[in-house]
């Protein structure tokens, strides 16, 4: 297992920078205020947002940088330049458990409040 923490730290990176994407595209709408958040994450318009929703709208990062769309960021595709791949079911397991952990009330649902909380270790 001493190879986890680094893998997890790199995968961890790479979701930052997924991150920074979404925020900044957001599939063509940037996003500054936790409530513009929640609505473009709310597509059913329930008034929060459940894991399909939160990992559909976090995707986009990921999609974006895969140029090749082969479901695999190869280093190329990194930030940087450098990396070892992340694959699509890797970051949509750690978008779910980035969810799991903001999910404080654990309802499987975050609201505005919970999207707003700075992230859980």
């Amino acid at each position: 297992m001493a190879t986890e923490r680094p893998v997890r730290q790199r995968i961890g990176r790479a979701a930052c920078a997924l991150f920074a994407i979404v925020v900044t595209t957001g599939a063509g709408a940037q996003v500054t205020r936790t409530v513009e958040y929640l609505d473009h994450m709310d597509t059913d318009g329930d008034g929060r947002v459940s894991l399909a929703e939160y990992q559909a709208w976090m995707r986009y990062g990921f999609d974006h940088m895969d140029r090749n769309g082969d479901g695999v960021l190869t280093a190329d595709e990194l930030p940087g330049g450098k990396g070892r791949p992340v694959t699509l079911s890797e970051h949509m397991a750690k978008l779910a458990a980035t969810f799991n952990r903001q999910d404080t009330n654990r309802d499987g649902y975050l609201d505005a409040r919970e999207l707003a909380a700075p992230p859980q270790k």
